[in-house]
């Protein structure tokens, strides 16, 4: 499909959500280009695993081309698996089961996916251009401008810069995410060690969220195995692009309040990584063997928000999606799959217009209207969630913590 050349479109942020939209107007014969303030692809921790549902998967399959979809689905792991809910010496509390069907669920490594996400996209992904506003071109045109005095005149801007975009307070001012009391230490450790895998055969398919003695502290694990090792597929699907990793690893986080992380502790590393070993000092020994063989520079503190509902879009022809919109707490694994989902829609969107001639403000107003409205659900279900979890309601974490694992054996023996 090839669309009118005049037409073009500056994405801000190089995250899942803004490569993905990338790669659908390009398909579409769209000029898009993707700013990105960081210096490289890779500079920086952006998670680990993430597990992709029917959402994040429609998006990938409508917006990537054949051999880059097919190289996401042979890089993930199985579909199917369990979510284990125990107490702090994991036993089982109880466990949701995920449908085993291809195209229903996939556990895929962020990393491989945003290399998945840029293949194709040469020369249209700048890095250290870090947008900070955006104005008029001109008659149908926006400027979106960089910190470094550059400029980029396009058809229509798109902020997909983060939990901490830069462009938020202009284009949804009354919409700034709001803090809430939980944070996790995120970190990831090699699966085998000494040649076995760390995680025992009764887990091998399964996330794991310990839930400790204390209220609003708890323990989540699970394993990223690759389905065909990375750098095999990458060769055999999209040869001359290589991916970041190819190692089995662990990935893990320990949840626990904000308050309870010092200010002189929140940048180091070091310092993250011995808050998360003394407070898992009375956890399963699985528990505290991933965490003290955690590899130091995976080690990253995220301080969880919870976006707002946009009630104005204050610059018409600009819009924004993903974590920029709606920043969600990491429960139930709607953020990644949400920003996907918006990206494809906004495509979808834009390129509709461009063929039927609908006016590419009432586009985006449709793409906005519906984003908000799947997003927002996913917010709330997130910050639900998270306060089920991690809340202060003495009954239902005497539950969880005390009645339930009792009934159930032991899920991982202690030697």
């Amino acid at each position: 499909m090839v669309i009118s050349t005049d037409f073009s479109v500056a994405i801000a942020g190089a995250g899942l959500s803004g490569l993905c939209l990338a790669q659908y107007l390009v398909r579409a014969g769209i000029d898009a280009h993707v700013y990105e303030r960081d210096l490289g692809p890779f500079v920086r921790r952006q998670g680990y695993r993430l597990i992709l549902d029917r959402y994040g998967l429609e998006a990938l399959r409508e917006s990537l081309p054949v051999p880059l979809y097919r190289l996401a689905l042979a890089t993930s792991d199985e579909p199917g698996g369990h979510l284990r809910f125990t107490d702090s010496r994991l036993r089982d509390a109880f466990t949701i089961t995920f449908k085993q069907e291809q195209h229903t669920t996939r556990q895929v490594d962020r990393l491989t996916l945003r290399s998945i996400l840029q293949s194709g996209l040469d020369g249209r992904v700048h890095y250290g251009k870090a947008a900070v506003g955006v104005d008029s071109g001109g008659p149908g045109r926006l400027r979106l401008r960089f910190s470094d005095g550059g400029a980029a005149t396009v058809s229509v801007v798109v902020g997909a810069d983060g939990v901490r975009s830069a462009l938020r307070a202009q284009l949804m001012p009354d919409a700034n995410p709001v803090n809430t009391p939980m944070a996790g230490i995120y970190g990831r450790s090699p699966l085998r060690q000494n040649g076995r895998s760390i995680i025992p055969e009764a887990l091998r398919t399964s996330g794991v969220l310990a839930i400790a003695n204390e209220p609003g502290r708890a323990f989540f694990f699970t394993s990223m195995r690759f389905g065909e090792s990375p750098r095999e597929a990458f060769a055999r699907l999209a040869p001359g692009v290589f991916p970041p990793t190819g190692d089995d690893y662990v990935m893990w986080g320990l949840l626990l309040r904000q308050a309870e992380v010092p200010m002189n502790v929140r940048g180091d590393l070091p310092g993250l990584r011995e808050m998360a070993t003394q407070m898992t000092a009375d956890f399963h020994p699985l528990v505290r063997r991933l965490v003290g063989t955690a590899e130091l520079d995976t080690v990253v503190l995220n301080l969880f928000a919870a976006g707002q509902r946009p009630r104005r879009w204050a610059v018409p022809r600009a819009t924004m999606m993903g974590d920029a919109v709606h920043a969600m707490p990491p429960f139930g694994a709607h953020g990644g799959n949400t920003a996907l989902r918006d990206a494809a829609l906004l495509g979808r969107r834009l390129v509709d217009a461009l063929t039927d001639g609908t006016p590419l403000e009432a586009a985006i107003a449709g793409y906005q209207d519906e984003m908000v409205s799947y997003a927002f659900d996913a917010v709330d279900d997130a910050a639900r969630l998270m306060r089920r979890l991690t809340g202060n309601a003495a009954a239902p974490h005497w539950v969880l913590t005390r009645v339930l694992p009792r009934l159930h054996r032991v899920t991982v023996p202690e030697a």
